[in-house]
């Protein structure tokens, strides 16, 4: 649970315990008890030395206070009137020492109990202030001080003053812990107060890498870096330190919970590994279902384009050997290959050794051109959602290759305007050299991010693409992953994870091209935009 945000007034103030000084009313009492000492002598009955005699108490500590005696010194009970006045003196004594410091909360006893509180500051910003200088003290009648806590009458003992109000001091209590707040300073948020330790606990933030609360920079700010989906917080240290990263979902590992390690040096995170897709034999049945798909938006591909599962080394070489094509920096996961190269593929899923994957068997295989693509290669290791995403992006790149100059069939139109729409656009081809060939990495890494977008949109959303796609191409995808038994709250979020590396990528082929096409596509519809291509080479405005 994420923790609140900061309060605006946030107070850390301090308080001793018993600030008490001799004063004038010490000197008082002490003659007070000597002349009732030096009567009870020269008037008592049984001399200074009888059984029921009263012993003076002697002041020699500089800080010693003492309680009124409840009784008088001849032994009858005082008066309430006599009690009030003597503590109303008691309190006038002590305001004699408003030449206290400043910045401190204090334990008030029954010797100084007429103080008025301290006010705590409250100037809207967290730091470490202190309380500003005492108030005159006030005389407050016995019975008039209640605790905020309880709400009981405090009467006589130690109670505390703080925020205008007294509490009881087991009733000052944490707002979070709910015990007690004992130490000499304590946080305030508003009028709720926190130990330290525990406001720092809802309010600091920590580290979701190493556990800890995030340092301090030089300047004496938190700073700290935050995933923009998932929201993981963690030091900026993580980033140089070596700590491992999702290859899917970019999250960065936690001490508590290890990622798994790929044998070409990549990790994965549990949750990635749930669909993992980890050879070429698991991935044909969603690499036919995405054809279905193409189909049922009108685009079939005619032909069979061999698909691979590879490690990031061979599909690195391929790339290498590849002539045509725009790639995505820093890290490529597909490829719609044009050229005939040998390609080592998955051939036998690896199995799972500790946190390790091991024992994975790869197969050379010379792939020859028979058409525009030689065959599309697939980062292996991938959750199911994320390899749909990039099979559906490098499926466009064989579609836009195949078609090359081809018409594109439109099913609105009737016999005589097919006819003239296919003269007037071999007519176009011809004096502009244009169609899907030679388009610009915008252009073309745009469209095609589009269609991996839309086929994402089908499984994490269903039905949410019927405006862009048809209702046919909805539930072949539908009914493909229907088949898989459903997909769970960590792989729908997930996808959507993968909808927003596209909708943000930053690079201006893939990220720019994206956001161009799709506008385009939101508002003349798929068929119409890649007719425009087709004709112009750019999207429509």
């Amino acid at each position: 649970m994420a923790p609140p945000p900061p309060p605006s007034n946030v107070n850390h103030l301090s308080h001793p315990c018993i600030y008490e000084r001799k004063s004038r009313l010490m000197k008082w009492l002490g003659k007070l008890f000597k002349t009732s000492t030096s009567s009870r002598r020269g008037g008592g009955s049984g001399g200074g030395s009888g059984t029921g005699g009263y012993n003076p108490h002697y002041l020699g500590e500089e800080n010693m206070v003492v309680r009124a005696p409840a009784r008088m010194p001849d032994g009858r009970p005082r008066l309430r009137k006599e009690q009030e006045e003597l503590d109303h003196a008691m309190a006038l004594s002590l305001s004699e020492g408003l030449g206290k410091p400043s910045g401190y909360n204090e334990w008030w006893t029954d010797d100084n109990y007429g103080g008025a509180l301290p006010r705590a500051a409250d100037n809207g910003s967290m730091n470490s202030s202190t309380c500003p200088p005492y108030g005159t003290l006030q005389y407050h009648p016995a019975g008039s001080r209640v605790c905020s806590g309880c709400h009981y009458d405090i009467g006589y003992g130690n109670y505390l003053g703080c925020m205008g109000v007294y509490f009881h001091p087991n009733c000052f209590r944490c707002h979070s812990c709910n015990y007690p707040i004992t130490e000499h300073e304590f946080s305030l948020s508003g009028r709720d107060p926190y130990h330290k330790t525990c406001f720092k606990e809802l309010t600091h933030p920590k580290c979701e890498v190493c556990l800890q609360f995030i340092p301090t920079n030089e300047n004496n700010l938190i700073e700290y870096r935050c995933h923009p989906f998932w929201s993981q917080k963690y030091c900026p240290s993580h980033e140089h330190d070596n700590t491992a990263r999702c290859c899917s979902c970019e999250r960065l590992e936690s001490w508590n919970v290890r990622y798994y390690s790929l044998e070409d040096g990549r990790s994965l995170c549990l949750e990635c590994m749930e669909s993992a897709i980890m050879d070429t034999g698991d991935c044909q049945p969603l690499y036919h279902a995405i054809r279905d798909y193409y189909e049922g938006m009108n685009m079939k591909l005619d032909q069979q384009m061999p698909m691979l599962l590879v490690e990031r080394q061979a599909l690195n070489e391929a790339i290498v050997g590849e002539k045509n094509g725009y790639h995505h920096m820093p890290e490529t996961r597909g490829l719609c290959l044009s050229e005939e190269q040998t390609v080592t593929s998955i051939l036998k899923r690896p199995r799972i050794g500790g946190r390790q994957l091991i024992g994975m068997r790869t197969q050379p295989q010379k792939l020859t051109r028979k058409c525009e693509v030689t065959a599309i290669l697939v980062l292996y290791g991938l959750p199911r959602l994320l390899t749909g995403a990039i099979l559906a992006h490098e499926l466009m790149h064989g579609w836009l290759r195949l078609k090359g100059r081809e018409v594109y069939q439109s099913s609105v139109l009737d016999k005589f305007s097919q006819c003239f729409y296919n003269f007037f656009c071999l007519f176009i081809f011809s004096a502009n050299n244009a169609g899907f060939r030679n388009l610009n990495p915008e252009v073309e890494e745009g469209i095609c991010q589009v269609l991996s977008y839309m086929w994402l949109e089908s499984e994490v959303l269903p039905g949410s693409s019927s405006n862009r796609a048809s209702s046919s191409a909805a539930a072949s995808s539908s009914s493909s992953s229907s088949k898989k038994g459903g997909k769970s709250n960590v792989e729908n979020k997930l996808g959507e994870f993968f909808m927003h590396q596209i909708a943000n990528d930053s690079s201006p082929a893939y990220g720019g091209g994206f956001r161009a096409a799709n506008a385009a596509v939101n508002k003349y519809g798929l068929r119409r935009t890649l007719d425009h291509i087709r004709l112009t080479g750019n999207f429509p405005l």
